[in-house]
């Protein structure tokens, strides 16, 4: 999957900017507050149907404008061409259109178009709650299993409602609670059994991206860990009825899935520096995207690094630099502050490039012969 062109109008900073983009790497140069991130966030919103950093679609529309719209110009393996629409005027619902056919339900969309994005909001997957590390285990399997997403919306959807009669004054009726219950431990099971085999793959290949990396100098793991595990979903939530209508939430289910990620024997959150943390997040990302190859749609996802070389030492941005540069990734988008990074990139490659120049909002591609 390649993005040719892109076009976008009052999304967050960037007023207009109408892009043609490398088939390999496009480099966005510019200081911080400029947009870079902001236009790497478009990307992302085509693939996602929503920002990577703001949920309230609102908020994304340009200062005293009334409406944003991002418009992309794709071409499959096969050589077809797919047009990706998304458009939002205030107070109104969100389009959001596949060669201007509008989707039913954005679900649907989820997948088509594989993404991996590593940018310096994924330092939350190590110091934030429980609710990021399940959201990282949800972005890259919701791309390649549908029912898995479908039984994600199933239980959220089961869950509020048993959340609402628990926090009624009155006894909830046991019959209601039970269908919400009976729907929350069939579909809970499906993500357990999903998110497990997810995790006993996906180890392997992060704890090989972090190794080479560091070129071996810690050991990492990672562990998942549910209440569903060993014990019955089902009469977990019948037996805690009376707690949770006192607590006013569902206290277990798969909503409470956690990821333990160590250096070592002890929690990275605890022992790992910043270059350290900076490493393992980079690992985990780019094992999401070797993941999500070899079983998404038979396409290569698009691979988005946002400003990944902060933190790190010499050694461990050269190594980066050599993955990033093989022929392993498809089409990258890069943003720095600093050009000799990308041009560390651009010397080792012999792939085709862009560069361009992001300021105050506006873009434009930056003329000159390749090095």
């Amino acid at each position: 999957m390649i993005l040719k062109r892109i076009a976008i109008l009052n999304y967050k900073n960037l007023e207009q900017a109408e892009l043609s983009l490398s088939p390999k790497i496009n480099c966005f140069i510019g200081q911080n507050g400029m947009g870079k991130t902001n236009l790497l966030d478009a990307v992302y919103y085509l693939s996602f149907c929503k920002s990577s950093s703001n949920p309230i679609d609102s908020q994304n529309i340009r200062h005293d404008q009334d409406f944003f719209f991002i418009q992309g110009f794709y071409k499959l393996e096969d050589g077809s061409q797919e047009e990706i629409y998304c458009g939002l005027k205030r107070r109104q619902k969100k389009q959001f259109k596949r060669n201007k056919k509008e989707y039913s339900r954005l679900s649907d969309h989820i997948g088509f178009i594989p993404l991996i994005m590593v940018s310096p909001s994924d330092s939350e997957l190590i110091a934030g709650g429980s609710d990021e590390r399940r959201r990282f285990m949800d972005l890259v399997i919701s791309q390649y299993d549908k029912e898995y997403l479908d039984a994600l919306i199933r239980y959220n959807k089961a869950l509020t409602q048993r959340n609402i009669l628990l926090k009624q004054e009155e006894e909830p009726d046991p019959e209601l609670m039970l269908v919400w219950e009976e729907m929350m431990a069939s579909t809970g099971e499906i993500v357990f059994q999903k998110r497990m085999a997810f995790i006993e793959e996906f180890i392997p290949i992060f704890q090989s991206f972090y190794s080479y990396i560091s070129q071996n100098s810690e050991l990492v793991n990672l562990s998942y860990e549910s209440h569903l595990q060993n014990r019955s979903f089902i009469h977990a939530l019948q037996t805690g009825r009376a707690r949770d209508r006192i607590m006013g939430h569902t206290l277990v289910g798969i909503h409470k899935d956690d990821l333990n990620m160590q250096l070592g024997n002890f929690p990275i959150k605890r022992e790992g520096s910043q270059g350290q943390n900076k490493t393992y997040l980079i690992a985990l990302k780019l094992a999401q995207f070797d993941f999500l190859k070899r079983t998404g749609s038979n396409t290569t996802p698009l691979l988005l690094l946002d400003d990944i070389f902060d933190k790190l030492d010499a050694s461990r941005v050269e190594q980066i630099v050599k993955l990033v540069a093989g022929d392993s990734f498809g089409q990258i988008f890069i943003t720095d502050t600093n050009r000799e990074h990308l041009d560390k990139i651009l010397r080792k490659t012999e792939e085709s490039y862009k560069l361009f120049q992001v300021n105050q909002g506006y873009v434009k591609e930056w003329k000159e012969d390749n090095p």
